[in-house]
């Protein structure tokens, strides 16, 4: 049993179902055997594979049932419990490029559940084609006036003029609008600045009025702001009823810091496990790295943090599947696992020196990825005022 295995089995505290070890153990194989040999071909910050080759692997992943893991069978993905999300989650985030980009791509990258909310006639003509194509979507929520709180900062209008919504603002942050076709936007259609009032559109990108600017930031895979000057989107294009953008995508948008979150504990085992082979190899002082204590405490306070983490999240998946609130549950798992990351990766480039800031080791760009995840799927200090609201008993607001 290797590390990684270990870790799993101590850390849960509790075995996973015998589906779930197979799945995990059938991920790791193809990251192994299929997706990292072809990354380790790529430029350090490479953030996509070559078209031939990810088709090859979407190929594969696609008889493994490695396709569209979010996604319902009925419309072509896997539809794995949230558990089971995880546990892919974890596990396809064990790359260079994995942080923001699962498996490089092999397998798929899932439409916003809210999609699934609306009409069949809008899913078939959106998300079927994305997912027989392995394409992206995109989500747009954030704006310049605020993204912790978007159901009170959203200020894009949408404004209904016979048959059509007209659309004018602007998005921040949106990853993947770059390479999609289309996406899922949200914008205010009431005129008081309530969750009541926001309603969620289907947008193709080519749309007139619409332009979208890359945004540099500290990772390769670069967000776009999106400008949208009377962007005319068809009433047919509207999720649900004026309104029920929040109401719809709540649960999906709760849900979706599990699986986030079980990411990053994937990287933080992946740098730990680099971290323990190269201090039993390294030799200091006319003895292994392994030899000395201070060495030894990170490692076992990384250790520590990963079992943690681990607990913290598959619970929260666990429940879930039960069908219980995990709006805290959530905001626990998402903040301590991406600053527990966060805290590992740092030690164990402490561990390798100055090999551990070169870009011969992933460390440096995980390092980099692993900052905005603090930040991503609400800023740790939003979390930590969810939770302590629910605690004190005060007024709860939403901060999805």
């Amino acid at each position: 049993m290797d590390h990684a295995q270990q870790s799993m089995q101590d850390g849960a505290g509790w075995e996973l179902p015998s589906d779930l070890v197979m799945l995990r153990e059938t991920t790791r194989r193809f990251m192994e055997r299929h997706v990292i040999p072809e990354e380790d071909k790529l430029e350090h910050d490479a953030y996509e594979l070559p078209a031939e080759i990810e088709k090859q692997l979407q190929a594969e992943a696609r008889k493994l049932g490695l396709w569209y893991v979010q996604t319902p069978e009925e419309w072509g993905g896997a539809g794995l419990s949230l558990l089971g999300q995880c546990v892919v989650a974890e596990e396809s985030a064990k790359c260079r490029m994995g942080a923001y980009i699962a498996a490089c791509g092999a397998f798929g990258f899932d439409p916003p559940n809210i999609i699934f909310k609306g009409t069949r006639a809008q899913i078939e003509k959106y998300a079927v084609p994305q997912i027989e194509a392995g394409e992206k979507a995109f989500v747009a929520i954030s704006e310049p006036s605020g993204g912790s709180d978007p159901a009170r900062s959203i200020q894009m209008r949408a404004d209904l003029k016979s048959d059509r919504y007209v659309l004018n603002g602007t998005k921040v942050w949106i990853s993947g609008a770059g390479q999609a076709k289309w996406g899922v936007v949200f914008a205010r259609t009431g005129s008081e600045k309530a969750r009541g009032n926001i309603t969620a559109f289907i947008v193709e990108k080519n749309s007139p009025g619409l332009s979208l600017t890359r945004i540099p930031v500290i990772r390769s895979y670069s967000p776009y702001e999106l400008s949208f000057q009377n962007v005319e989107v068809p009433v047919e294009n509207r999720i649900g009823e004026e309104g029920q953008g929040f109401q719809l995508a709540e649960t999906w948008l709760v849900h979706g810091r599990v699986p986030y979150a079980a990411a990053v504990i994937g990287i933080a085992e992946a740098a730990l496990k680099l971290a323990i082979e190269w201090a039993k190899d390294r030799v200091a002082f006319k003895s292994p790295l392994a030899d000395k204590q201070a060495i030894q405490w990170m490692i076992a306070d990384s250790e520590i943090e990963i079992r943690a983490a681990r607990l913290l999240t598959y619970q929260a998946a666990a429940r879930a599947d039960a069908g219980l609130d995990i709006k805290i549950d959530a905001s626990v798992a998402k903040v301590y696992a991406t600053e527990a990351a966060g805290r590992i990766v740092d030690r164990c480039i402490q561990i390798f020196g100055g090999l551990g800031v070169a870009q011969e080791m992933p460390l440096e760009r995980w390092y980099r990825e692993l900052r905005i995840k603090r930040i991503g799927e609400g800023p740790s200090e939003v979390h930590r005022m969810v939770l302590a609201r629910d605690l004190l008993g005060g007024q709860k607001k939403s901060a999805a």
